[in-house]
């Protein structure tokens, strides 16, 4: 698997490397392995499975979208990860230095796996921020979004308030303290203390490397499996817990016939593996090259997609009951009302059967009394549980409103509270370290001045992170989140994964690479992987990132803004300026592929022009000490092989030996 000398010496700039690098002097390994699942089941496994994917479950078919979600996580999930896990581990380098090994036109691939986990790195330390500040929040009884604020010297609540929940005014107003649209503005203090903190824990659990962050991944990974699991025991036990469940493995495969559906469970698969950040290959490249690679790829996929189901479990329980306890309220209050209209005989006509109704039972009489007399005029709305599970489920609004909300219903909430944004805390770190090490694994491999300084360089990519993260702790700082969030990683690594799939798969050769995989496992995998990465997972890729620029052009991008008068969210265009930003990020961290290409290309060039001046050089071979020479015809001396003597002045300059005489002259100088 290693590469002879010869080898070496015959590679072509540009071409494909034939074999394996050599292994690495010196190269820290894992702990043991169990520290290496971790920390892949770590980074793979983080807040998007606590999220977002509940979110896009429910709006997409329910049962239906998860096994959508199965299908895709075989075809593109499984094969690529696989692809990840088995080049890191074989050549034992960060991104750089395997794309680089594969092809060093190829390199910047590695680059631009660097510069989004940057871009990444950069806004999701200020969602653990936000997770901080929540957990600090919660040791106070009752927690401080449970109920609204009084205007001062008054009883009355806070109109804005009011107008939309507790929870709601309590992230907006109270931990974010939001602008009502994007721009600068002044920075949110509180929120730039829990950003300092969150980037502490970072860097000490990265100083050390492998040897702190494998250790503390035994506690960031596992815990938020103790934290679901606790979860789903409580709210199975909540009133409305299996209405939430029920309604999440409702199936609607109408939804198949959706393409956007098929780009967003691609999307989730894609995401919830980490692939293309370079993370997987950083971890993967500190194991020994025997490592069972497949088996890891299996089951961490596996493990993730568990995970998935068990967090959406536990969420759905919780919204759940929280749906329901808002609809019998909704169902109490518009009681009221239909008893005091009918009291003034307004709505003589209408009886309701009040005694023992279900909260289903009226809602079919409001659907078939609103068709007749327009309920809605009275202000009397209908109250389904359906409804309110459809309310703020999107990505920080489920974390930081829904939830909150229902913890707030729960007995002991703080306690509740406390454990639940301390999960998202370590899902949070344990991500972040996988990210850190996508970007300070490949540096380190590829610059051997900073590999001398590691600790101080691993303390300077913290605090550049920090001072950079300042932008999204303004008090707009939000809205950059959801901007780089949406813009800054998805296209770019979808390229990246393209292109990483094409260097395995055409430009290293999937024959060669599965005989690689063969050499460290003993056995060949399955060869339905060749095909894989050869067709089907690089044409699935394909279609997913036309998909994605189809959509982005279609529609205006847009991001959701808080309207402080209505007291409700809005959809806003971005302007100009930020248009720019984000076209600018896609762009950023897309360039390193076409740069280093172009680069390379024109180093191949030059070299070759090289090589093709000193090759028009004539080549005479020389009489050896040993051959006697024949006066020619023009009296110059020959050869006895045939070939010319070179001129004297060559011979010297050429290191010829010296005569005798000048041998004996020198001899007499030298002593």
């Amino acid at each position: 698997m290693e590469k002879s000398l010869n080898e070496l010496e015959g590679s072509v700039a540009g071409e494909s490397s034939r074999d394996l690098l050599p292994e690495t002097a010196h190269r820290p390994t894992w702990g043991s392995k169990v520290q290496y699942i971790l920390a892949q089941v770590g980074f793979s496994v983080g807040l998007g499975n606590v999220w977002r994917f509940p979110y896009l479950c429910h709006q997409n078919g329910g049962g239906a979208f998860l096994l959508l979600y199965f299908v895709l996580l075989l075809v593109i999930g499984i094969p690529l990860f696989f692809l990840e896990l088995a080049a890191g581990q074989s050549i034992r380098q960060g991104s750089i230095g395997v794309w680089k090994h594969i092809s060093p036109r190829l390199a910047g691939i590695g680059f631009a796996s660097c510069v989004v986990c940057s871009f990444v790195a950069l806004y999701y330390n200020v969602i653990i921020g936000w997770s901080l500040f929540y957990m600090f929040s919660s040791f106070q009884y009752p927690l401080p979004w449970e109920n609204c604020p009084t205007l001062a010297n008054q009883t009355q609540k806070e109109p804005e308030c009011a107008k939309s929940s507790a929870t709601t005014y309590f992230w907006y107003r109270k931990a974010l303290d939001v602008t009502d649209s994007i721009g600068a503005s002044e920075m949110n203090w509180p929120m730039t203390g829990c950003l300092i903190f969150a980037w502490v824990l970072v860097c000490g659990g990265m100083i050390k490397g492998i040897k702190s962050s494998g250790k503390v991944m035994y506690f960031s990974s596992i815990f938020p499996y103790i934290v679901l699991v606790s979860f789903l025991i409580r709210g199975l036990l909540l009133d409305g817990a299996l209405d939430g469940i029920q309604i999440m493995f409702t199936p609607k495969l109408e939804i198949w016939g959706d393409i956007q559906v098929w780009r967003q469970a691609a999307t989730q698969v894609f995401f919830a593996l980490g692939l293309g950040f370079g993370s997987v290959i950083a971890y993967s490249s500190y194991n020994d090259r025997e490592n069972n690679c497949h088996f890891d790829a299996i089951l961490v996929s596996f493990i993730n997609f568990m995970t998935s189901i068990l967090a959406t479990l536990v969420v759905f329980a919780v919204l759940g009951f929280r749906a329901n306890d808002i609809t019998k309220q909704c169902f109490l209050a518009n009681q009221e009302k239909i008893r005091g209209l009918i009291a003034d005989s307004t709505l003589q006509a209408l009886t309701l059967p009040f005694d023992n109704i279900t909260v289903a039972e009226y809602s079919n009489w409001y659907t078939t009394v609103d068709a007749e007399a327009n309920l809605t005029q009275y202000g009397i709305t209908n109250c389904r549980v359906e409804d309110e599970m459809n309310k703020g489920v999107e990505g920080t609004g489920l974390a930081f409103i829904a939830f909150t909300e229902a913890m707030t219903r729960f007995p002991a909430s703080p306690f509740w509270s406390i454990l639940f944004f301390l999960m998202l805390l370590n899902l949070g770190l344990s991500t972040m370290f996988g990210n850190m090490q996508g970007i300070i694994t490949p540096l380190l491999d590829n610059f051997t001045c900073l590999r001398k300084r590691k600790t101080i360089f691993t303390i300077l990519c913290c605090i550049s992170g920090l001072l950079i993260g300042f932008v999204f702790v303004q008090r707009s700082g939000s809205y950059f989140v959801s901007m780089f969030d949406d813009y800054s990683a998805t296209l770019p690594l979808i390229i990246v994964v393209i292109f990483e799939n094409v260097a395995v798969a055409w430009v290293y050769g999937a024959d060669r690479f599965m005989d690689d995989i063969e050499k460290m496992l003993g056995y060949r995998p399955w060869r339905l992987y060749k095909y894989m990465w050869q067709y089907i997972s690089i044409l699935a890729m394909i279609g997913l990132l036309l998909a994605s620029l189809i959509r982005m052009c279609i529609a205006h991008p847009t991001y959701q803004a808080w309207n402080m008068e209505k007291a409700a969210e809005e959809k806003l265009e971005y302007p100009p300026w930020a248009l720019a930003t984000l076209i600018s990020l896609i762009v950023v961290a897309s360039l390193p592929i076409p740069v280093v290409f172009l680069k390379q290309i024109l180093q191949d060039r030059l070299q070759s022009l090289r090589t093709k001046s000193y090759g028009q050089c004539e080549y005479s071979q020389g009489c050896t000490v040993d051959e006697v020479l024949e006066p020619t015809e023009e009296d110059i001396p020959r050869c006895l092989n045939g070939y010319l003597h070179v001129e004297m002045e060559d011979l010297a300059e050429r290191g010829k030996l010296l005569s005798d005489g000048d041998e004996e002259n020198n001899d007499n100088v030298t002593s």
